[in-house]
């Protein structure tokens, strides 16, 4: 049971990546148009200071709004498509005709019902919805309306008839199943949802109230779930849902973190960013704290190794620190000194609280570019930038000063503290073992399909057979197999260029790094794969 629970929510976690790694592009985007729009900026670059620039940056930042006011059909269709076990554009498809007809049947029953608002609906748990008026269940109705849709889906997308039936076969008849199961969903919602969204109220309340300890223990469990690739689905929620705050920008109600963020750094009348429930911190440990592991783990490296590992500690710093990317760090102490994760972990989480208790209101999620075109150009009062830049570099030595005791201390073998003539990569303690004539094979070290050695990553998951599904996350190939138990890791590691492997039951993940969409379309070619399968 507790496997099958597993693969359910491995499954649910490599589908939200499709929505969830869209949000950050329209995110820079909104900054990147507010920058043309400031009139900070333009005070001290007065040639922004035109129609031209003022109106592009304008159409920039008002047309990917949008997308922050619509998430519950993204993430509908999102999901739809991520869950589908093929014919995934199809699914995506019908996941939107599902969608309309949804809202569309619950306004006409709440007329019914006589409970639709008149005037403002700001504060009534009502809200427009691609324009039609339903109970305002936001990025929680595209979840579950994506998950129907996929089950439905998956369960009758092959269905096929005879005859004159013949042409209400396949997709077709998944939308006619759809329909009523849409309508009876909108029929119980209504009466439902309002005891739904108590429960979840009571519990963003329950967070809020818990202070730091509540932002602290978010902090910390959002790394500590790395390993499982199940981490997302604890930030998803506070980003994008009322758990993670409410507020009204512009006279608009908005819920999460994130887009109550992107909603006031381009409303300049908002002169002091609110509040929310829980804020995202995760730039601290990723711009800052995890170099500081990185030159702790140099200096306490063999004299003799530490100008093997310079090139590569130096490259999986700026990694991190440019893009956010930290896996590649995480990984190279994870298995072989465990201690050092749970320590990090906490610090991550420490971070949240500091930058809380100061009011600092700046993010970096994805490294240092980020950071600077959401931050920088809204001044200090707005987000206290400059306040982030001192926490970060309080915990670069922290970091280095507790990683640096820790491995000199319990004498932790972390990179370049093994044996001599071991490979000196970022990876977990088994790559260690791998022989070293691995070099003479051929690897995936490359940045596009051609450098990739699909043949062996198929070979090294078990053989094509063995494979019954591919994706890929930021950095991570994840599959699903048919026997994990054929799975050569020290060939993945050694000779593909993967840097850790990580097991849940049937579901596979390798890890690559930036590169692993290379070597996804690799693998894909390689299987015969296609976008629908």
């Amino acid at each position: 049971m507790k496997e099958k629970i597993m693969d359910v929510m491995q499954k649910f976690s490599k589908a939200m990546f499709i929505p969830v790694l869209i949000l950050p592009i329209a995110g820079i985007l909104i900054a990147v148009g507010n920058l043309f729009t400031n009139t900070r900026l333009q005070a001290v670059l007065p040639f922004l200071d035109n129609p031209l620039t003022k109106g592009f940056g304008t159409l920039l930042s008002g047309s990917l709004t949008a997308i922050l006011t619509n998430l519950g059909v993204i993430f509908c269709v999102g999901l739809a498509v991520g869950l589908a076990d093929k014919k995934k554009s199809e699914a995506g498809f019908i996941s939107l005709l599902s969608f309309l007809v949804f809202i569309n049947a619950m306004n006409k029953f709440m007329g019914l019902r006589g409970i639709l608002v008149e005037g403002s609906l700001s504060g009534t748990g009502q809200a427009l919805v691609l324009g039609v008026q339903v109970l305002d269940m936001g990025v929680f109705l595209g979840l579950m309306l994506g998950v129907v849709v996929a089950l439905v889906h998956n369960r009758f997308c092959e269905t096929e008839f005879n005859n004159a039936f013949q042409i209400y076969g396949g997709t077709r008849f998944v939308f006619i199943v759809l329909i009523p199961v849409m309508v009876v969903m909108a029929v119980v919602l209504t009466f439902v949802w309002p005891f739904v969204q108590a429960g979840i109220n009571a519990l963003g309340s329950f967070i809020q109230s818990s202070g730091n300890f509540g932002i602290f223990v978010y902090g910390t469990l959002e790394r500590l779930l790395i390993p499982t690739g199940l981490h997302h689905l604890v930030y998803t929620p506070f980003l994008y849902t009322s758990l993670g705050g409410v507020a009204t920008v512009g006279g608009q109600v908005l819920e999460g973190a994130r887009n109550i963020y992107y909603a006031e750094i381009a409303d300049e009348t908002v002169k002091v960013l609110s509040q929310s429930v829980i804020w995202d911190a995760r730039g601290i440990s990723k711009m800052f704290g995890l170099i500081g592991a990185c030159l702790a783990m140099y200096h306490t490296a063999r004299p003799e190794n530490r100008g093997k590992i310079k090139a590569v500690l130096i490259t999986a710093s700026v990694t991190s620190f440019i893009a956010g990317v930290t896996e590649p760090i995480e990984f190279s102490f994870l298995f072989v000194a465990p201690v050092l994760f749970v320590v990090h972990a906490v610090l991550a989480g420490s971070s949240f609280v500091v930058l809380n208790l100061i009011g600092c209101r700046a993010i970096g999620p994805n490294g240092f570019i980020d950071f600077l075109l959401y931050n920088v150009p809204l001044g200090f009062a707005k987000t206290r930038w400059p306040l982030y830049i001192v926490v970060g570099l309080v915990y670069f030595v922290l970091y280095y000063v507790i990683f640096r005791a820790l491995i000199t201390k319990m004498n932790l073998k972390t990179l370049g503290r093994e044996s001599e003539g071991m490979e000196m990569k970022l990876h977990t303690k088994a790559e260690y073992k791998a022989k070293v004539n691995a070099e003479g094979n051929a690897s995936a070290t490359g940045n596009s399909a051609d450098d990739v050695n699909a043949a062996l990553i198929v070979e090294a998951l078990g053989g094509k057979d063995n494979i019954l599904k591919v994706t890929n996350c930021y950095t991570r190939l994840r599959t699903e197999l048919a026997d994990p138990d054929l799975v050569q890791e020290d060939v993945l590691r050694g000779q593909t260029g993967a840097t850790a492997v990580v097991r849940k039951g049937k579901n596979i993940q390798v890890v690559y790094g930036l590169k692993v969409t290379a070597v996804r379309k690799a693998v894909d070619a390689e299987l015969g794969f296609k976008d629908n399968e």
